[in-house]
C-alpha cells in the first residue's frame, strides 16, 4: 500500500525534485501513513478546500479495505 500512496503523491506533485517521503507504521491491521512534502508543495497535495487530500484518503481506504485493513493518512510539511 505504501507504494500505491507514493505513486499517487508523486504524480500530483509536478516537481520531480520536490522532497516526498512516505512512512508507514502498522499495528494490528491498522496502518498509519505519514506523507512528508516540501512546505511550498503541500498546497498542491491538499488541494482547494482539502478535496485532493480527501480523494487520496478515499482511494487508500478502499485499497486497505480490499486487503482487510484500515488506514489513516497524515500530511506533514518537511
Amino acid at each position: 500500500m505504501k507504494e500505491v500512496l507514493e505513486l499517487i503523491v508523486k504524480s500530483i506533485i509536478s516537481d520531480e525534485s520536490a522532497l516526498v517521503e512516505v512512512a508507514e507504521s502498522t499495528n494490528d491491521g491498522f496502518s498509519v501513513f505519514e506523507v512528508k512534502v516540501q512546505k511550498d508543495k503541500i498546497g498542491d497535495l491538499i488541494g482547494k478546500n482539502g478535496r485532493t487530500a480527501k480523494a487520496i484518503r478515499s482511494v487508500m481506504k478502499a485499497t486497505a479495505n480490499k486487503q482487510g485493513m484500515k488506514c489513516s493518512i497524515d500530511f506533514v510539511e518537511a
